[in-house]
């Protein structure tokens, strides 16, 4: 067989891919050495490659799609609207069922509007409490990802060479060449720390616009926020005219009014969302009390932040997303969860099986695998020193060789297809893959 024989599809398609793409893709996220592999087909949890390799998805397209590819409900809605419109510079009934579906679910969703992605819901958040309190400043939790608004971003790489005190943690970019008065606009806070979270808030609280928190961040350790933590942040917050936006954009999949259902009384001002409301499709989207959403209406006199989109709430992502979210009811919900505590128990015994210095952390119907002993408690102790991220890389590079598509953290986030014997063969798989790593 000659070298050219060889070299298979994927590589072939990604020789192609480097001539006009950096590095030969869009999204970081798939890069793999020596090339990435080409989706074919997808259908439930299952995704074939265009070298007709099988492997179980626990990635989800990145946290995205809670029902699988290609589900069934989805695809004959979208086909059906693909044929009388995939855009009009029109209202379509499409936003407004999905707009009530959505509202119906938390009741602090008095109003909502719909963007494109996670990043545009949490950017249009910061925005409406800047165009609301007259202020400029964000504050977040250090580490946690919010997407790729250069606000949101701060302190969302630190390494431990340039944190700072925790205390004040410092404000780094991700972005070389990203202006000093953006990172001065950004209050980072630690994790689930009470007091050194309320005395920064404090100090800065006739800045401050928002307190923007992931309550299960993924980038962070995967770690949830505490009662107490939220409930100190929400007080605070209250307290000195500062809204409290609560990123969603991942947790709402685990209950059916998101995450925030995990907090009795926390009702935030604002929550972005994203991924499973779009049914498969891209979408973002801000949901609040209708005081703080006002600041969005253009049919009022003075429009504090005018917004609009050419492809916001179009009919596909609408259809798509209605379908998807109706069909994730309290009891597709309620097993989904069930299904993450089964993995995470499996996981745990695999590790202890196997004897290797691990441990997995997260809720609902998500995991994250740490190669250290200990859980870690927020974003400094899940910080992963070269030599863990040696093995998470030989971890990852053995279960995708085995059928396993992981998110890059050695993460995972179920859908509804997936099974207790999916579970149990992952599992057992990630067991080997600890015996070979330790050996």
């Amino acid at each position: 067989m000659s070298q050219t024989q060889a070299v298979s599809k994927s590589g072939q398609l990604y020789e192609e891919a480097r001539q006009v793409m950096p590095g030969g893709f869009s999204r970081n996220t798939i890069a793999r050495k020596p090339h990435p592999d080409y989706a074919d087909f997808a259908a439930g949890c299952r995704v074939t490659d265009v070298d007709g390799r099988v492997r179980i998805d626990l990635a989800g397209n990145m946290a995205s799609l809670i029902h699988g590819h290609a589900f069934r409900p989805v695809v004959e809605a979208v086909t059906d609207q693909l044929a009388r419109g995939t855009a009009f510079t029109m209202a379509t009934e499409a936003e407004l069922r999905h707009a009530q579906h959505l509202c119906s679910r938390n009741r602090g969703f008095e109003k909502i509007r719909f963007m494109n992605s996670g990043t545009e819901a949490v950017m249009s958040g910061i925005k409406v409490a800047r165009a609301v309190t007259g202020k400029p400043k964000l504050a977040k939790s250090e580490g946690a990802y919010h997407g790729t608004y250069d606000y949101a971003e701060v302190s969302q790489t630190s390494k431990p060479v340039d944190w700072g005190d925790v205390s004040n943690p410092s404000r780094n970019a991700v972005v070389e060449g990203t202006p000093q008065k953006v990172l001065e606009d950004v209050v980072v806070f630690p994790f689930n720390d009470i007091e050194r979270t309320l005395d920064l808030l404090e100090r800065n609280r006739h800045e401050l616009a928002c307190v923007l928190i992931d309550p299960l961040p993924h980038r962070a350790g995967l770690i949830p926020a505490t009662p107490e933590f939220m409930s100190a942040i929400r007080e605070w917050t209250r307290a000195n005219h500062v809204l409290l936006l609560i990123d969603e954009v991942i947790t709402f999949r685990m209950n059916y009014g998101g995450a925030q259902e995990w907090y009795p009384g926390l009702e935030p001002d604002l929550t972005a969302l994203g991924k499973i409301i779009g049914g498969g499709f891209p979408v973002g989207a801000l949901a609040g009390k209708d005081d703080y959403m006002s600041v969005l209406d253009p049919t009022r006199d003075h429009l504090p932040f005018p917004l609009s989109g050419t492809f916001s709430a179009n009919p596909i992502t609408m259809t798509a997303g209605r379908i998807a979210m109706e069909h994730y009811d309290h009891a597709a919900v309620e097993r989904l969860n069930e299904l993450g505590d089964y993995a995470r128990t499996q996981i745990t015994m695999a590790i202890r099986n196997a004897g290797y210095p691990a441990c997995v952390t997260g809720a609902g119907s998500m995991f994250r695998i740490h190669f250290k002993e200990s859980p870690p408690t927020n974003y400094r102790t899940a910080y992963q020193d070269a030599n863990e991220l040696k093995q998470l890389a030989l971890m990852i590079n053995y279960l995708y060789g085995r059928g396993f598509l992981m998110i890059s953290t050695c993460s995972a986030a179920l859908s509804t297809p997936l099974t207790p014997a999916d579970i149990d063969h992952f599992t057992e798989t990630l067991e080997s893959g600890f015996r070979v790593l330790k050996g």
